[in-house]
Formats: structure tokens, C-alpha cells, sequence
């Protein structure tokens, strides 16, 4: 039976800032719900591997980078649900940390150079199309049923925030965040981050995926491209973790937690409102970026 029991509490930090402000600020901590099915991967699986097995498919096939938390969930949760897995990794041959878990996990690897993985659904009838058992998982996890399992995290909250903070990379976690918003009826404002320069096009297919426009897109907060970074965010992070005893990296939960401080900063939100973060996970991201953090 595919089932993953969620531990995703919420704790609230604390910051002079915040006191200064008169704002909360809380964490969903979605980064406690398993140590490699993490964060919004859980979320974004889950419906895919009951569409899966319904379908009676045993071989999960997905795409993701050499840092790839996703590639590492899915070849987690394949192995803890008794799925055959495979993951196309984007570029030239490369051995580290995050490929090694996937090899533990029993994924197998194809190299793929830059330009064939752009055409995902191509690489997978080349490889696979004779495979009855295959089920195609985009990079990401990015489905109609991701979005509908992200939609239930807020299932899940006790209490209504003034405004909820998300990262963004595909846009499909916080779709299904609004959609589950708009589903509850709250007047929650939520604040999208993407990780990536240029992403003008992601507020229009979260829009289309959520059939909502009125979420607010902070899109300068993206230092300099996915899995960018420089100085400014790896000093902020290093002082986060060390002052709230919460993990974060550069990729995604990084910039998203260091926009939500500086809009505090510059006085975005009204004094009293509670604020929501979700931590996405995607921890073993930090491990492509060891060498920014030099202490």
C-alpha cells in the first residue's frame, strides 16, 4: 500500500525583526516528512505512484539534474513501494553524493546530453516505449497530480495566516497551495519566489494551473539563476541556520526565507499579520554548493 505518514509541524521563529514589525512569522516544516522523500517531493509523488500502480505499472522512469531531490525521492519512494526505477540526469557523466543515495536506492542512470533532455517525452519513447511496465514521471514530479497532492498541505493547518511564503522552480507546489487556498475559501495572500531568472512565464502557468491571479510574484530575489547564488544569500543563510537550528540551502529555501525578511524589512506587510513559510526540503541541494560556504 502506498502511504507515507506526514510529520510536517509548524514552529514559529523569532527574529528582533519580527518584534520590531509586530509580525509572527511560522514555518511548515514539510522538510521533517521523510529524510529523502522530503519536503514538497512526498506532496508531488504521492498521486503519481497510486496513478501508477491503478495502471499496474512497475518501472518509475523521471528526469531531474546531478543535484536532482527529486531524482533522489522518487528513487526512495521506489524502493520503499517496490517500484523499479530510472532516472534521466541532465548533462555529462558525473559521480557525487546525490547520485550515490539514487544508486543506492537501486535507480539506474542514463546520461543524457542538454540538448536531448529538453525533449523529455521523446527520451522516454526512445527508451521505453516498448516497456508496458514504464510509467513517465516529469522532471520535478511536475502533474495535474502533484498539484492536487500539494493542495492538501493545507489540509493540515491549524490556524489562518495573513500571508504564506513558497518557493517556486516548476510552479506546481505552490499552484496546488493556492488551489487548496481557494478550496478552503481563505483570504491567505500568497507570496510565490521563484528560483530562477526570467520567470515571467511562471506566474502565467501558475495562474492557468491554479486558475488564480491573485497571489503576489516576488521576482528579484533570484540571485543571479537556478542554483545561482553569491556572497549576500550564503551569509544570510549561514546566519539563519545558526539562529533558528533550521536547515536551509541556496537553491530554493534559502532566497525564499531571505525575500521574506527583506520584505519585512521594507514593511510589506501590516503590523499584527502571521506569516507562513513553507519549507520545500531539497536539503541535499547544499551538497553542489559546499564550496560557497567556507568558514
Amino acid at each position: 500500500m502506498i502511504d507515507l505518514k506526514i510529520h510536517s509541524p509548524v514552529e514559529e521563529i523569532f527574529n528582533t525583526l519580527f518584534k520590531k514589525k509586530d509580525l509572527q512569522v511560522f514555518v511548515k516544516r514539510d522538510d521533517m516528512i521523510h529524510p529523502f522523500i522530503s519536503g514538497n517531493k512526498w506532496r508531488k509523488l504521492k498521486y503519481s505512484l497510486l496513478e501508477a500502480e491503478k495502471q499496474n505499472k512497475k518501472h518509475l522512469v523521471t528526469f531531474g539534474g546531478a543535484y536532482s531531490n527529486h531524482l533522489l525521492a522518487t528513487a526512495c519512494a521506489g524502493a520503499k513501494f517496490k517500484f523499479k526505477t530510472t532516472g534521466f540526469v541532465r548533462g555529462e557523466v558525473v559521480r557525487n553524493e546525490t547520485l550515490t543515495l539514487c544508486q543506492l536506492f537501486g535507480m539506474h542512470l542514463i546520461f543524457t546530453d542538454r540538448e536531448s533532455y529538453k525533449e523529455k517525452k521523446a527520451l522516454f519513447n526512445q527508451y521505453f516505449q516498448s516497456d508496458k511496465m514504464a510509467y513517465f514521471i516529469d522532471e520535478g514530479g511536475a502533474s495535474s497530480e502533484a498539484i492536487q497532492g500539494c493542495a492538501e498541505l493545507l489540509n493540515e493547518l491549524q490556524v489562518v495566516y495573513d500571508h504564506l511564503f513558497c518557493a517556486a522552480g516548476t510552479g506546481t507546489t505552490v499552484s496546488g497551495i493556492i488551489k487548496g487556498i481557494m478550496e478552503k475559501s481563505l483570504n491567505t495572500k500568497t507570496h510565490v519566489i521563484p528560483v530562477l531568472k526570467g520567470a515571467d512565464y511562471l506566474k502565467i502557468e501558475i495562474e492557468t494551473n491554479s486558475g488564480c491571479n491573485s497571489f503576489e510574484f516576488h521576482p528579484n530575489y533570484h540571485f543571479g539563476g537556478y542554483a545561482k547564488t553569491d556572497d549576500k544569500l550564503v551569509s544570510f543563510i549561514k546566519d539563519f541556520c545558526k539562529e533558528t537550528g533550521i536547515l536551509i540551502e541556496p537553491v530554493y529555501t534559502g532566497k525564499m526565507f531571505f525575500s521574506l525578511y527583506d520584505l519585512i524589512a521594507k514593511d510589506h506587510f501590516e503590523p499584527g499579520s502571521k506569516i507562513l513559510a513553507i519549507h520545500t526540503g531539497g536539503l541535499t541541494g547544499i551538497l553542489g554548493m559546499q564550496d560557497r560556504f567556507n568558514f
